[in-house]
């Protein structure tokens, strides 16, 4: 008599055991309290880098809030995209069966055979290692598929046609191995997808979300390993303002401009700087030259003393960018000058350079 192979009948097992689970959970019902059904059709990608073990989800629709019922993520286990017909359950379940070490077609074929209304839902899981699966029913409605490959799937629904998901599936893969993060990835096969089309519906409400994970050691702030969640709720061009938001928090080059502020503005700033004793005070006065025209380290020191004194921040006490000027301190600029009898005959003289005269 022939001894049972030991991995055979463990892996048979935790297939059972995660049959009977999921079976018991997908078949329970949500409250009528909660409201109308949860969808949205979309698009969006789940991805994992295999190089820094992180994982993520981007997702954009013609509904509110998408960030709240699509993605799914766990560090050093994989993410999950759950849509159309949503049923936001699958992002733990799929997660925990990942962990526990199914793969990500044995953990979607047990779910969604449990699930009754699966004809109505879109998938897609991949796990840490790469492997990915996706399943999408015959209700979501046109145009309906998914795409995937190594690290990654992408899948969407109620699209303009093919191309958007083969956009999507394209971006990700060729940015493979360019050493650029994770979330930048998946916010770029983001707006391919949308750059071909994306969601067919007009008229709708939009948004866009990206999160990500990384299990590395001192990478990210929070125990669950979250380093990125941006969820635009709802916005014109939700996928363009995620990745101003991207870009513009993590300092890329280019989500602003760069330039030495120079103009008749800053020329004004030194002439008030100078008056209240922060800014050459032993010289006779301020030129109009282009010198005193362009905004340099002298005058940003000047400014962040007249800001100290104020008790506003400043770089050393909030972060404050050096010299930093707006509409709250030009006020306080003039009454220190009337504080100080100067005022009026400041004025007078700023009063012919700010003549209109066009």
């Amino acid at each position: 008599m022939s001894v049972p192979d030991r991995t055979h009948v463990s892996s048979t097992l935790l297939a059972l055991t995660a049959a009977l689970w999921l079976t018991a959970s997908a078949s329970a019902q949500e409250p009528v309290s909660w409201g109308e059904e949860l969808i949205f059709h979309t698009f969006s990608i789940a991805g994992v880098d295999p190089a820094t073990g992180e994982s993520g989800v981007a997702v954009t629709t013609r509904n509110a809030c998408v960030g709240n019922g699509v993605p799914w993520v766990r560090a050093g286990v994989g993410a999950v995209a759950t849509q159309a017909s949503t049923r936001t359950a699958y992002g733990q379940e799929l997660l925990d069966l990942l962990e526990q070490g199914m793969s990500p077609q044995d953990a979607l074929d047990a779910a969604t055979e449990a699930d009754e209304g699966r004809e109505n839902r879109q998938v897609g899981v991949v796990s840490i290692d790469g492997r990915a699966a996706q399943f999408t029913g015959s209700g979501p409605g046109a145009w309906a598929g998914h795409r995937s490959g190594p690290n990654y799937a992408a899948q969407g629904n109620v699209l303009v046609g093919p191309d958007v998901v083969a956009a999507v599936a394209q971006a990700f893969e060729g940015s493979e191995g360019s050493g650029r993060h994770l979330a930048d990835r998946l916010v770029e096969a983001l707006e391919a997808g949308q750059a071909v089309g994306g969601d067919r519906r007009v008229g709708r409400q939009q948004s866009a979300s990206v999160i990500v994970v990384d299990p590395r050691e001192g990478m990210a702030r929070r125990a669950d390993g979250q380093t990125v969640h941006i969820n635009v709720c709802q916005h014109l061009t939700p996928v363009a303002e995620v990745r101003r938001i991207y870009d513009a928090v993590s300092g890329a080059l280019g989500f602003r401009e760069l330039s030495l502020p120079a103009g008749n503005d800053v020329w004004q700033v030194k002439l008030i700087m100078h008056a209240l004793g922060y800014f050459r005070p032993d010289d006779e006065g301020v030129d109009r030259s282009a010198e005193s025209m362009t905004f340099d380290q002298e005058i940003a020191q000047a400014v962040d003393a007249f800001r100290s004194e104020q008790g506003l921040s400043t770089p050393q006490s909030g972060g404050t960018p050096s010299g930093f000027v707006d509409a709250e301190l030009v006020p306080l600029m003039w009454a220190a000058l009337e504080a100080a009898g100067l005022a009026r005959d400041l004025r007078m003289t700023i009063r012919d350079a700010t003549r209109i005269r066009r």
